[in-house]
């Protein structure tokens, strides 16, 4: 029954895929990226990065070896998610011999989008899919490992939508995500790949997090990162430390760590830092050179007890001096964000609808004329944000809208929206429906 079932998922799942990628092979491609390191006066339309995330994802349950395909008894706990999406209940899964019981689920959604004020290169509308994605590991034993594979977009407020084939291919490529887990002991593990970040709130992929888009202060994030990590838990404290390449920059100078405190089954508090060792002057679209010289900070909240999920988290980053990259002053961002959700329980005529909202504020510090580097929208700029996302989800199936509005303040000329970059906000409305297997 289980693979009968798996198999109606992948025919739902396949006709998404074919209609994500028909859409996503016929849109234009999205704006170009300068990489030249110098200083100069041109705006950032990326606005700087648009990245990821949160502390260490739980470890998955255990799995007790089978003959035969094993059914999980919950849901995997990786991708991690915050809700209010649900990953399948019942995953499926089979015997693979020396690899021991895999695990295999996965992601598939087609997003609609329709804005005003997009940059030159973006779009008043466009339709694309935003997750084609199979997600293979093993969850038990001292090794375990993580393989994500598929077609993605990561779409963020604020900065230009780009459509499957150039998010994929110039963020983090078809694996965005693998690693190896070794775990000598139940409180002790070492991790080693392309793994997910420790920074932030919010996680990479869209299905993983309370909104569509991701938000302001993520925009300053990393997302993926290759390098090595250690987690170890003592009691209510789970610790992380982290050695890897930042953003995505394939030079090996980051250091980051986390401590996480559950204060209690419904409240969570975590401080999470890090930054750049060394100095790199790489830049590409999934390693702004400004970001990947910066040190970040993270103070993280969360409650978490049915209807309600909350979480207030504090931000600030700090680009220093550095001539080289085009620094010649440093700048600094600080800002708060509020995600929060309410998802009505089975007894109501409601049952499976959720309200996410996440409100924000973000502000830079620098002057243009000193020579800062633009962080948001210019140098000394600030802005803030709020999002909506009425969802839905039946089962495996969801279907979800979205709602965003973005005010810019105290901007460059030439660095904010529209095709002359001086328009001063942005307004966004999304649809994504699809199926998580």
């Amino acid at each position: 029954m289980q693979q009968r079932a798996f198999t109606g998922q992948l025919v739902v799942a396949g006709v998404l895929l074919g209609v994500g990628v028909s859409a996503a092979s016929a849109a234009e491609p999205a704006i170009s990226i300068e990489t030249t390191t110098s200083a100069d006066t041109t705006p950032n339309l990326i606005q700087d990065q648009m990245a990821q995330v949160a502390p260490t994802p739980a470890p998955a349950p255990a799995v007790p070896p089978a003959a035969a395909a094993p059914a999980a008894p919950t849901a995997m706990t990786t991708p991690a998610m915050t809700g209010p999406l649900v990953a399948n209940p019942n995953p499926y899964g089979f015997d693979a011999g020396p690899l021991g019981p895999v695990y295999v689920t996965g992601a598939v959604s087609g997003l609609g989008l329709i804005q005003n004020n997009p940059v030159p290169g973006d779009h008043e509308g466009s339709f694309s899919l935003s997750n084609g994605q199979v997600f293979v590991q093993k969850t038990d034993g001292w090794f375990q490992y993580f393989v994500q594979v598929g077609a993605y977009t990561l779409p963020a407020i604020g900065t230009p939508y780009f459509n499957t084939a150039k998010a994929t291919g110039d963020f983090f490529g078809p694996v965005p995500q693998a690693y190896i887990k070794i775990a000598p002991a139940d409180n002790f593990s070492v991790m080693a790949g392309k793994l997910p970040t420790l920074i932030g709130a919010e996680y990479t992929f869209d299905f993983e997090n309370m909104n569509i888009e991701r938000g302001l202060l993520w925009n300053q994030e990393n997302a993926v990162n290759r390098g090595i990590q250690a987690n170890y838990t003592a009691g209510p404290v789970a610790f992380a430390l982290s050695f890897n390449d930042g953003f995505y920059s394939n030079n090996y100078t980051w250091l980051w760590g986390s401590a996480t405190w559950t204060i209690d089954p419904a409240n969570t508090l975590s401080f999470v830092g890090g930054g750049n060792l060394s100095s790199s002057s790489k830049n590409t679209l999934a390693t702004p050179v400004f970001l990947n010289n910066e040190e970040i900070y993270n103070v993280i909240y969360t409650y978490n007890a049915a209807p309600w999920t909350v979480t207030p988290y504090f931000q600030y980053t700090h680009v220093p001096q550095n001539s080289a990259i085009g620094a010649f002053s440093s700048a600094s961002t600080y800002g708060g964000a509020i995600l929060a959700n309410y998802s009505f329980d089975s007894g109501s005529p409601l049952a499976g609808v959720s309200l996410p909202v996440r409100v924000e504020y973000i502000a830079s510090t620098g002057s243009g004329a000193a020579g800062a580097p633009s962080l948001i929208y210019g140098p000394g700029s600030d802005a803030w944000s709020v999002t909506v996302t009425p969802t839905y989800q039946w089962d495996k199936y969801f279907v979800r809208a979205e709602g965003s509005y973005v005010q810019a303040m105290h901007t460059t000329p030439g660095f904010v929206f529209g095709p002359t970059g001086n328009n001063k906000s942005q307004t966004r409305g999304m649809l994504e429906f699809g199926i998580l297997f």
